[in-house]
């Protein structure tokens, strides 16, 4: 039997005979239980280098800072603490990253001229999430001077009620610093009791004949203790720099200019270890360093050792590598070392990007009239109601999610999302489950989800401030779904198989197909909030028939994006898209309205699978309008595409095409069948190297549009990972299954795969990145760097079948 399943057994034993009518319940309460130890502590604040917190909006929460000391002009500009683009760091991330366990994350400051890595490993076990370890390595690089300084901080913040002080007392302590390790104690009703120990560690410290160093050495470890409001509590580095004025204006009372003291010596923390809710370690190493931070939770009972550091991160990587090979099993001709090397990168980064988020939203919800958008000149009216400045703080929220880019957009984007979540369902579904639970707890009651989740000011400091406001009646495109209908298939196929798993418990990663009867009852609680997200968009987004006199097998399924302007469609997903000019009321966008098909489509086979017939009778009856109504209102027969429509100097409906990412929409989700007579037109599209077709994927624009390349060209020519699958998913469908069109998707197929593997592979391997988007003609990556949220689907592509068997048996001889 397993842990889990020995769990639950002691559980119904403890709680006598009448539990075990109650069985299910207590299995649910235990799942959800370790669940939530499982997963609480992480590096959850991924907008840092490395910092850890629970998922608690008042824990306890850390952050590491380093920087070079060896002249005084680096100190501000070579500081490190959150996650920046730059050209002096040359790629950063998790080269390995489980969630329930821990990993390694390696930074190559090229601008300090050294290598930091950061180890970090859960020790469950005690009421409180276990403890866990930290250990910070920093080796100098290759041509380093051997005497290089750096100044090596962590900082220590405590949010809410509760205790944390420093020892200030005992053998190793003196009033410059501690000799040897620095021992926290704290207490909060979140997490019990608990220590944190910094280690004296290993390495080389500055030394100094200059009078200064009297009162102050390199040698010790020094410990700063403070009080700080909790809303500044997040400006770590600002806080750091206040006190290391302090010591700098210290200095200069006493220099002298004849005899200037070396930048080491003068950027000292004073040594004020005590209670506080901020607490600031300082360490100066030259040359290369170790050390390790403990977090030590008072539940365990166990002291933790840097030995057991050792062989927990030891014993973690071994069982990282394993799963890896075991979940992702790459396909050729993706199976050399390199390649497990890369996706590797690519998956931990991904899952490694997994943040908590908790804080106010600004939101406006005075809906206007204008708001609306139907009237002739919408945009403007719509500008000038959002200039009234309505809005206000709600909240506060709670958001589990992972970013798209920990430098750039480190905080929840919607659509983006359920892009994140394809290759993490494979690595662990039941975190999966939490994470999308964690956006559906943070919808309103009409069945709106704010498109971009930007909770608290630490996330608002990234952001300008014309985006921050979200609106209700904005929507973006529900990428959920694709992992909820993949979660209800996989848990059809579970409930098939009837595993001996579902009576033991299971892995805590798999708990919910292991036990059907707990996914059962998941997609029971959470399909009602489906329904509700589906309806608020047929009822909001909803596109006009009537009024215009269309022509089409349905007067209901027609769909417009809100929130337009003259260039851009923001809460489409694919913002400078080309769209009908100039913008109208009556214009209708099949990219929407494809969208709104996958929902109807996954709502309708969850509601079978449930056995609510009444709704999947009624989903079924709009998914037929809707794919009728696809095919009356925004098929092209002349350019062989799906095209946006809009109405005409004559008030007559008509086509607008603009043949790229929107044209495939249809198929992209899933609502063309095999044997469809227009499939063949849309792979000719695809496949023609004239409009979407590139040595390095599918352009979002062809090149024959006159938009191709123009404005900002955000979405008018380059290559996107999240299109690229789906198109490579759906070829992939086509290539497996009888229809007309098998083998030339069979050949697509293959060759799309490899040249999107190839792409960001070469671009990662030169840069140490990977990027938001791909040049089409050159294969650079280009934009945000360390996007590693969707372009990580390169992992699913790399283990996806390979169809070419004969072509790469003959490459190999």
């Amino acid at each position: 039997m397993t842990r889990l399943g020995q769990l639950v057994a002691a559980a119904v034993l403890a709680l006598g005979a009448s539990a075990v009518d109650d069985g299910q319940s207590i299995l649910t309460t235990e799942i959800g239980r370790q669940n939530n130890q499982s997963l609480l502590w992480g590096p959850y604040k991924p907008n840092l280098y490395f910092g850890v917190r629970p998922r608690l909006p008042n824990g306890l929460w850390t952050g590491l800072m380093w920087g070079g000391v060896n002249t005084f002009e680096e100190v501000p500009t070579k500081f490190r603490y959150t996650c920046e683009q730059g050209d002096d760091i040359h790629g950063y991330g998790w080269d390995e990253y489980d969630a329930r366990v821990g990993g390694i994350q390696s930074i190559h400051d090229e601008g300090n001229h050294i290598d930091i890595t950061t180890s970090w490993v859960k020790i469950p076990g005690g009421a409180h999430g276990g403890s866990w370890v930290a250990r910070i390595k920093g080796e100098l690089q290759k041509g380093a001077p051997a005497d290089t300084k750096t100044n090596v901080f962590y900082y220590i913040a405590k949010e809410g009620p509760g205790e944390l002080a420093a020892e200030g007392e005992g053998e190793g302590t003196s009033p410059l610093g501690f000799e040897g390790d620095v021992r926290f104690k704290g207490r909060s009703e979140a997490l019990g009791d608990y220590s944190i120990l910094v280690t004296k560690g290993e390495g080389k410290h500055p030394t100094s004949k200059h009078a200064l160093s009297k009162t102050r050495r390199g040698d010790t470890t020094l410990v700063r203790s403070a009080e700080a409001a909790e809303e500044i509590q997040w400006q770590a580095k600002a806080l750091l720099f206040m006190q290391l004025r302090e010591s700098v204006e210290e200095v200069q009372k006493t220099l002298d200019p004849e005899d200037p003291p070396p930048p080491w010596l003068v950027y000292r923390l004073p040594q004020r270890p005590g209670s506080g809710n901020v607490q600031i370690v300082q360490k100066t190493f030259e040359g290369s360093f170790e050390f390790d931070v403990i977090f030590s939770s008072g539940s365990t009972g166990k002291e933790i050792t840097s030995d057991d550091v050792t062989r927990e991160i030891k014993a973690t990587s071994q069982s990282f590598a394993e799963r890896f090979s075991r979940v992702f099993d790459l396909k050729k001709p993706f199976t050399a070392d390199k390649y497990q090397k890369f996706g590797k990168s690519m998956f931990s980064n991904l899952l490694g990007g997994v943040g908590y988020f908790h804080g106010n939203q600004v939101i406006d919800r005075s809906y206007a009239e204008e708001y609306e958008e139907d009237s002739e000149r919408f945009w403007e009216d719509a500008a000038q109601a959002r200039a009234r400045n309505k809005q206000e703080m709600e909240g506060p929220y709670e958001l589990y999610t992972s970013v798209p880019s920990r430098p750039f957009f480190p905080r929840g984007f919607l659509w983006d999302e359920g892009f994140h979540l394809v290759p993490i369902a494979d690595w662990d579904i039941d975190l999966t489950l939490e994470i999308v639970k964690s956006w559906y707890n943070t919808m309103d009651d009409d069945g709106w989800i704010p498109r971009e989740q930007i909770l608290g000011e630490e996330a608002r400091s990234k952001v300008p401030a014309e985006f921050q406001i979200q609106y209700p009646h904005y929507a973006n495109p529900p990428t959920l779904f694709l992992i909820i209908e993949s979660f209800m298939e996989r848990l059809r196929k579970s409930n098939i198989a009837g595993t001996e798993k579902s009576s033991q418990g299971g892995d805590l990663r798999t708990a919910h197909l292991d036990n059907p009867e707990l996914g059962e009852e998941y997609m029971r609680k959470i399909y009602p909030l489906l329904r509700r997200q589906y309806d608020w968009f047929r009822k909001t987004q909803k596109g006009e028939i009537r009024e215009y006199d269309r022509e089409a097998f349905s007067a209901k399924e027609a769909y417009r994006w809100r929130g337009r302007t003259e260039t851009h469609i923001l809460t489409s997903g694919i913002d400078d898209y080309p769209r009908a000019q100039p913008p109208h009321p009556g214009e209708l966008h099949v990219d929407l309205m494809a969208w709104v098909g996958l929902m109807t489509k996954s709502l309708m086979n969850i509601a079978e699978a449930l056995g609510n017939q009444e709704d999947a009778a009624e989903l079924r009856k709009n998914l037929e309008a809707i794919e009728r109504n696809l095919d009356d209102l925004h098929w092209s027969e002349k350019e062989g595409c799906y095209c946006d429509a809009t109405i005409d100097e004559f008030e007559e409906h008509a086509l607008v095409c603009h043949k790229g990412y929107i044209s495939l929409f249809p198929f992209l989700v899933g609502l063309m069948r095999p044997d469809d007579a227009k499939l063949g037109r849309v792979l000719d599209l695809i496949g023609d190297e004239e409009h979407l077709w590139s040595p390095h994927g599918i352009r979002s624009l062809s090149k024959q549009d006159p938009y191709y390349e123009t404005g900002e060209n955000y979405w008018r020519s380059p290559v996107w990972m999240p299109i690229n699958y789906l198109v490579v998913s759906q070829l992939y469908n086509l290539a497996t299954q009888d229809g007309p069109q098998k083998a030339r998707a069979r050949d697509m197929y293959s060759r799309l795969r490899k040249n999107l593997v190839d792409t960001v592979y070469n671009s990662w391997e030169e840069t140490g990145f990977a990027w938001e988007q791909y040049n089409p003609e050159t294969g650079a990556g280009q934009r945000t760097q360390h996007f590693t949220g969707w372009t990580s689907l390169i992992v699913k592509i790399m283990a996806m079948e390979d169809l070419d068997e004969e072509a790469h048996a003959r490459d190999e001889l």
